[in-house]
Parts: C-alpha cells; sequence; structure tokens
C-alpha cells in the first residue's frame, strides 16, 4: 500500500476519535492528553503526508503509472505459478495458501464473489512436461481471450474464439448488410445509391452453468507434489473441454444446456448430401464459402467430421488409382476434425451423419464462447468424511453464440 493512503486512514482515523473527545462537556486528565497526542500526531502527518506524494510523485514517473499495478503480463505470470495442489490441501487440511496462488486468489475474490475458491482458467493449462497429443506447449499469456486453455478440445480447433467476461452480458455487433457501390453511367449520372450498413447483436449471457464432482482420496492428498498438481490439471481440463466441445455443436438450448451451433437458431445453411461421402460433396460446399467470399480458398476452411466417415472414405479408392476420397479431401481442406463426441451417431438407413464446415474472415471467428469469471470451487465436506477423502465441485459458467452464419455450413445425410 502506498505510504500517502496509510497516513491519509490514519489521520482520518484520528479525526473519528477527535469527533468522539471534544463532544464531551467534561473530560478527564487522560482525555485532555489524548486530545494533545492526537493533535501533534494529525500535525506531524500533515508535513509527512506531503512528503509522501512528492515522493511518490517521481516514482510514478519513473514507473510510468505502473506503481502498485500488475500489468496482464505480470498477472499472468503469475498465474503461470498458481499450484491447485495447495487449494486441495487448503480445502482438505484447512492449510494456508501462500505465494503466487494466494495472490492470484485474493485479485479473483476482488473481482467477483465465490462461495469455494476461485481457480483462474488459465490455471488448467497444460504445463510444460505434461506429453499430449500435440506436444508439450507452454504456459500462454493471454489477456481476456484464453484461447489455449482448450487448445486441443474440438471447438479449438474449428476456430471457436474463447472470452473470459467479468460479470453481466457480453453484446458482440457482427456487419450483417452487403453494401454495394456502383460505376457512374454518364459524367453527370449519380452513382449506386445508398446502401443500409446494418449490423446483428450476438450475445453472450450467463445463464449456463457447468458442474465437475471430483473425489480425491486421502492417499492422492498426501502426494503433496507435482503428481497431484499435474492429475488435478488435466482432469479437469479433460472434462471441461469435453462437457464444452458437446455444448458448443449439440447444446440442447434447454435444461441448462447453451443452445449449440447444431440446435441454435442462427440461421446457418444446411444442405442434404443424401449420399456418400466423398470429396466432391465437400468441395461443392467449399466453393460455396469460397462464392460468397467467406473463404479464400480451401486451405482456410476448417472441417468437422465423425470418425465414420473417415473409415468409409479412406477405403473409397478412385478407380485405377491407391488415391482415396479421405487423401483428397485431407490435401485439400486446411483442418480436418475427427470427434465422437461433438457430432451425434449416425442415424437411419444407411446410416447417416452431420458435418459442419467453419472459416475465418478478417480475424472474426465463426464461434463464440463466453466463459465468465473463474472456476469455483467448492468442497463437500461431508460425502467422504469417513474414508478421509476429498470432494470437489467446479462450477464454470459459460455460454455459446455465432458471429456471421456465412462463417459456417452444416451438411446432412452424410452416408
Amino acid at each position: 500500500m502506498l505510504q500517502s493512503v496509510k497516513i491519509s486512514r490514519r489521520q482520518s482515523e484520528i479525526r473519528q476519535s477527535l469527533a468522539g473527545l471534544v463532544g464531551k462537556t467534561d473530560l478527564s486528565e487522560d482525555e485532555t492528553r489524548s486530545i494533545e497526542s492526537l493533535d501533534n500526531e494529525y500535525r506531524s502527518n500533515e508535513t509527512k503526508y506531503r512528503g509522501a506524494l512528492i515522493v511518490e510523485d517521481t516514482e510514478r514517473r519513473e514507473a510510468k503509472g505502473d506503481l502498485e499495478t500488475r500489468s496482464d503480463k505480470d498477472f499472468s505470470d503469475l498465474i503461470g505459478k498458481f499450484e491447485l495442489r495447495q487449494v486441495a490441501l487448503h480445502l482438505d487440511e484447512g492449510a494456508k495458501i501462500d505465494g503466487a496462488t494466494a495472490e492470484v486468489i485474493e485479485e479473483l475474490r476482488s473481482q467477483g464473489g465465490y462461495r469455494g475458491v476461485p481457480v483462474p482458467w488459465q490455471a488448467l493449462e497444460k504445463r510444460s512436461g505434461e506429453t499430449i497429443a500435440s506436444g508439450t506447449p507452454s504456459p500462454v499469456s493471454t489477456a481476456p481471450i484464453i484461447d489455449r486453455i482448450f487448445a486441443d478440445s474440438v471447438a479449438g480447433k474449428m476456430g471457436t474464439r474463447f472470452i473470459n467476461i467479468a460479470q453481466g452480458l457480453e453484446d458482440y455487433p457482427i456487419t450483417s448488410s452487403s453494401v454495394t457501390g456502383g460505376w457512374a453511367a454518364s459524367e453527370t449520372g449519380a452513382v449506386a445509391g445508398p446502401t443500409v450498413y446494418s449490423t446483428a447483436n450476438r450475445s453472450l449471457a450467463p445463464n449456463s452453468t457447468y458442474g465437475i464432482q471430483m473425489k480425491v482420496t486421502r492417499k492422492a492428498l498426501k502426494q503433496s507434489g507435482t503428481a497431484l498438481e499435474d492429475a488435478v490439471r488435466r482432469d479437469m481440463n479433460g472434462c471441461l473441454a469435453v462437457g464444452m466441445d458437446k455444448a458448443v455443436f449439440q447444446g440442447a438450448g434447454s435444461s441448462g444446456e447453451p443452445a449449440g451451433v447444431f440446435v441454435g437458431s442462427y440461421g446457418i445453411t444446411s444442405t442434404a448430401i443424401s449420399a456418400a461421402a466423398s470429396w466432391n460433396a465437400f468441395r461443392a460446399a467449399v466453393t460455396r464459402f469460397i462464392v460468397a467470399n467467406a473463404a479464400s480458398g480451401p486451405g482456410s476452411v476448417n472441417l468437422l467430421l465423425r470418425p465414420e466417415i473417415y473409415d468409409e472414405m479412406d477405403g473409397a479408392l478412385f478407380t485405377n488409382t491407391a488415391i482415396s476420397q479421405w487423401d483428397k479431401l485431407v490435401a485439400n481442406v486446411g483442418n480436418v476434425v475427427l470427434s465422437s463426441n461433438a457430432l451425434a451417431a449416425p442415424t437411419g438407413s444407411p446410416l447417416a451423419s452431420k458435418a459442419l464446415l467453419t472459416t475465418t474472415v478478417n480475424g472474426v471467428a465463426p464461434i463464440f464462447v463466453g466463459t465468465w469469471g473463474a472456476i469455483d470451487l467448492i468442497r463437500d465436506v461431508y460425502s467422504d468424511a469417513a474414508s478421509g477423502g476429498l470432494r470437489l465441485t467446479a462450477l464454470a459458467t459459460m455460454d455459446v453464440t455465432v458471429s456471421r452464419a456465412e462463417q459456417l455450413q452444416i451438411l446432412t445425410g452424410i452416408q
């Protein structure tokens, strides 16, 4: 705390004390001496206060506004040192949280109310040394956007933008009109008439909360090293990613779930293929993207498919060649993602599935996922008391919306 602030608070306390004493009609000797002492201290503090302001003004100029504040990078560095095992041991044994972990929790509590211990979303970033499918990424320093936390999720691979919101609603105005121009037909002729420029708001609201319940045994709790740290982080990260992926694409829009891409009323073009999966079907969809100026080429398109479609296409060879329909697809489309969680299982006879194509236009993501505040980690003190275990409930508030419908396409009836 700044010295000038400390002095200012002390001056306020002295004024309150003096107000109580001077209001009395009969003062004792002790009270009279107290008034004199407080008066002397008050006058002395006034001199100290002016000196503190001069010193702090110089420090402010040297620090260029960074005095007693942390930049986004500083806070991200603190989160990089956040230890989930400290939180788990605190909830289980009442162990004191200290260091960077305590600083982060104090900062989060100052921004919102939590029943349990707030855990920043960035703390779920997989740390160096944990082997995953795509390598071993280092923690990423981000401000309000937290894309890399779920980089291996299907939503992340499909170009989704993750946005952390402190509180309230968040509206994103997206251009919904097509402004056109025209040439003047003659020297005195007028150019094409004005075209209305309009926007459509895409809203993210904190109406949906996803909960995770974890059981941590007494034995695991006593492993206070990195084993517990990594296990808790991986499990929470994986569980959140799975639940989020399913909600982003298949969310029912009821019973607490947000409305997913395939369910929500977003005006996305849906085309019935009603034929065997082939490169020709997907090429036609990519062409529609390019014609609508939503994509510059097949390399900027993301494609989401069921694993069964991969199995079918990889076994379908072009005549007199060793090249399959799948080879042709992955050679042209920028990013092909397979998932049995984000897409519903094939149905009907013959079995048919859906596919989703997305693209990013001028830096605008096709899908927005909003998360509110931090993850609220709450301890259940009763359920596993007999075995000495710890039951944790993690609550995360999320919502889903899309940007422009032109940046997404749905294909149905892919056999």
